[in-house]
């Protein structure tokens, strides 16, 4: 394995929208969400493993997680745990864990990726990365994987890559919000258009150059801690210091700013497992297109809906369609698909109860 090749496993997101399965104390990243055997967290670790060396493997996570981390990857050794004191969006620990990587190894090369997501071609995932990084080691590039869109989805948003460009990696133009149906529709018609799945891969020096540049301040804010990291004494500086950084993402701090901007259009299958309907694109479905997981259930009358239990529970469903019911010790949601974005909304109502 190359020992210039690192990686960023962001573990720190809450993933309200699959309440009550994922909660503050539980996020989704550290739940089997499909039945598979593995949690995401331990599927993602797995898969960037077989390209990257273990120990060349950081994990971002909140402190509140630390012993979660532990106990599902057990071959991490705690300093591979960088633990945020408080939630900054993408770009502070981004930037904390790039330093880092320099102070170690200033040639390697890195990907940043989330927890949880869904990818079954693994070997063609690993496929793409290796050529991402090759790119990366000769060029001064910031580069992303592209998601091959599928249907003209409103909650991604979206990388137009300069369609005169006929190279496998390609120049990005911009990068566009989550757009409304008819734009995102004008995006697959333009054949130009990748949904951005937040996979990144630069070099250590690229990006660190690149914040330097677009973000002055937050650059001088963590090299106030170079000498203390990879020490006893990095915890103590992140603690006093990480949470007077700008709450921004890296998207917003960099990417959108940089004019060395590339995509690579993926060749994997992908899903972001960002919401119970997403979830239920993943499952095996019966002749009605309902999908169940750890449940015994009896359906009559009932189409096209995602079924969960945690304790092996008999569920019968007569009459719903396009539902989602999830049954979690003290919690039933019944909740209609088409409304699933407000899942996350009503996990602040049932706070107050």
């Amino acid at each position: 394995m190359n020992k210039n090749y690192y990686a960023i496993l962001m573990a720190g997101g809450v993933g309200s929208r699959f309440w009550p399965v994922s909660t503050t104390e539980l996020p989704k990243q550290f739940h089997d969400m499909l039945g598979a055997g593995s949690t995401l967290i331990q599927k993602t670790f797995n898969r960037l493993s077989k390209l990257i060396p273990v120990e060349n493997i950081l994990i971002l996570t909140n402190e509140k997680y630390n012993d979660l981390v532990l106990e599902q990857l057990p071959m991490v050794k705690k300093e591979q745990i960088l633990l945020e004191p408080a939630m900054r969006n993408t770009a502070p620990c981004i930037l904390y864990a790039s330093l880092k990587i320099q102070k170690i190894n200033p040639n390697a090369v890195m990907v940043v990726a989330p927890s949880d997501h869904w990818i079954e071609d693994e070997e063609e995932f690993a496929t793409n990365l290796k050529q991402c990084f090759d790119y990366c080691e000769k060029c001064d590039a910031l580069l992303t994987l592209g998601i091959q869109p599928t249907f003209p989805n409103t909650g991604f948003g979206y990388i137009e890559f300069d369609k005169s460009d006929k190279n496998p990696i390609k120049k990005v133009n911009q990068f566009r919000e989550k757009p409304d149906y008819e734009t995102a529709k004008s995006f697959l018609d333009a054949g130009n258009y990748l949904w951005n799945g937040g996979i990144f891969i630069w070099s250590v020096k690229s990006i660190i150059k690149s914040f330097e540049k677009f973000q002055p301040q937050m650059t001088q804010l963590f090299l106030g801690g170079y000498t203390d990291y990879n020490t006893n004494l990095e915890q103590v500086f992140i603690n006093e210091n990480y949470g007077n950084a700008e709450n921004i993402s890296i998207d917003y701090a960099i990417m959108e700013n940089a004019n060395n901007v590339f995509v690579l259009p993926a060749t994997f299958d992908w899903n972001d497992l960002g919401t119970w309907g997403q979830l239920h694109e993943k499952l095996d479905k019966d002749d009605n297109n309902n999908g169940v997981i750890n449940a015994r259930v009896v359906l009559e009358n009932a189409t096209n809906n995602i079924i969960r239990s945690d304790a092996d529970k008999i569920i019968v469903v007569d009459g719903l369609h396009d539902y989602i019911i999830v049954d979690k010790e003290g919690v039933l949601l019944i909740y209609p698909k088409s409304k699933e974005q407000e899942i996350k909304r009503i996990t602040a109502e049932v706070h107050k109860l």
